[in-house]
């Protein structure tokens, strides 16, 4: 027990605090008989921070785990009015892993309480209403295999997979050295994916309940974790800036569906597809531009005077200080008014860096300023999170 109690912990460790700046996708995937195309690709989570582990409510709605204020809730984006909201804001704890409960108005997901305890919890959709699942397990990722059954991958030295029976309230494991990747697949009764990690390269494996056999589906793309079945039985796995597809019934190996360009698309991790197979979610890492350089498009933007550009390097919750701790404004909306206007008053306005030192997160820089005519000096310290500027403290004469 109290290795896995160190799993735990070291599991809340790489969610909470090393958890990279990722963002949520959603694609139109069109199914023909000569392939698989993915068309209007739109970003449905942007939001500074980890957001992660889309799973389609329906086919106009996408849950996923979305951080603010420094705790993750369960995000939901409605595809048809593009609109985010929040449906839980548990205040104790993080959710993950947001997945929907069959025949429910309502979505299970792992909670980290800011005590220790992970658990498995429900959430109503309408009042984010909590109740517990799954007692004493350390569950790490879920699948729903029906009303009453869970596949789980349950944190431990292997991890292991364990269906959970709700009614009979029996916690049966039937594997381990798995991966976080489970599903339940299309068209079958009681029967779920999973991937072994025993052997090299990795396997997709399937497990039927009734019959408890398991059967090997195909290997893994190498070193990839993440996979989901469209509605025909093909299965897609990202590596990197690329999404592969594989038919098991046809194909003897691994054919690319899309290689991405986007230079926000280059390391994919999580894919999703809803139960009609006409959209797909992917998750990709970003990477976050260093706090000098987003400290200097804001400097290039307010000697252009562009207000959006200006704005758009600023955290929501920005704060603006005098030094050493006199708080003069907060938010953006405050601050946008400020600088609109000035940017629109004082034609001369301009900032010349004298001299800027970078320290982790901080980038202090002398400026020399030009406005109406005039010229002073200041410092301004600013400091970078989540790559955003998210507080300014100003030295002047």
């Amino acid at each position: 027990m109290k290795q896995v109690y160190t799993l735990a912990l070291l599991f809340i460790s790489y969610l909470i605090i090393a958890q990279p700046d990722t963002e949520v996708y959603v694609f139109d995937l069109t199914t023909t008989e000569s392939g698989v195309a993915l068309s209007n690709q739109r970003n449905i989570s942007n939001n500074p921070g980890y957001d992660n582990q889309p799973y389609f409510f329906n086919d106009n709605m996408v849950v996923f785990a979305s951080t603010r204020s420094g705790q993750t809730d369960i995000a939901a984006y409605n595809i048809r009015d593009g609109k985010m909201s929040y449906i839980n804001d548990t205040g104790h704890g993080s959710e993950y892993s947001p997945t929907k409960i069959p025949g429910q108005n309502a979505v299970s997901a792992i909670r980290l309480d800011t005590t220790g305890l992970q658990r498995l919890y429900r959430y109503d959709m309408d009042t984010g209403k909590d109740t517990l699942l799954v007692d004493k397990l350390v569950i790490g990722y879920h699948t729903w295999i029906n009303d009453h059954t869970i596949a789980s991958f349950v944190l431990g030295e292997p991890a292991t997979l364990v269906v959970s029976d709700l009614k009979k309230g029996v916690n049966l494991s039937v594997d381990n050295t798995i991966g976080r990747s489970l599903h339940s697949i299309p068209n079958t009764v009681n029967t779920f994916s999973y991937i072994s990690k025993k052997a090299t390269p990795w396997q997709i494996k399937s497990l039927n309940l009734d019959s408890q056999k398991i059967t090997t589906i195909a290997e893994t793309v190498p070193e990839a974790e993440d996979m989901c079945w469209l509605i025909n039985g093909t299965i897609l796995m990202a590596k990197g800036n690329t999404i592969y597809k594989i038919d098991p019934k046809k194909d003897k190996d691994w054919s690319v569906l899309k290689t991405f360009d986007d230079p926000d698309l280059q390391n994919i991790t999580r894919v999703a597809v809803n139960e009609t197979g006409t959209l797909l979610s992917v998750v990709s890492e970003i990477e976050q531009v260093s706090p000098e350089v987003i400290v200097q498009q804001q400097l290039e933007a307010y000697n252009s005077g562009d207000i959006e550009a200006f704005m758009a390097t600023y955290s929501d919750d920005i704060k603006l200080f005098r030094f050493p701790n006199t708080l003069m404004s907060e938010g953006k909306a405050p601050m946008r008014q400020q600088y609109g206007s000035m940017f629109a008053s004082i034609k001369d306005l301009n900032a010349e860096i004298v001299n800027r030192t970078v320290i982790g997160n901080k980038v202090i820089d002398k400026e020399k300023v030009t406005a109406n005519g005039n010229v002073f000096y200041a410092v301004a310290i600013y400091e970078v999170t989540n790559g955003l500027i998210s507080r300014v403290t100003f030295i002047r004469e």
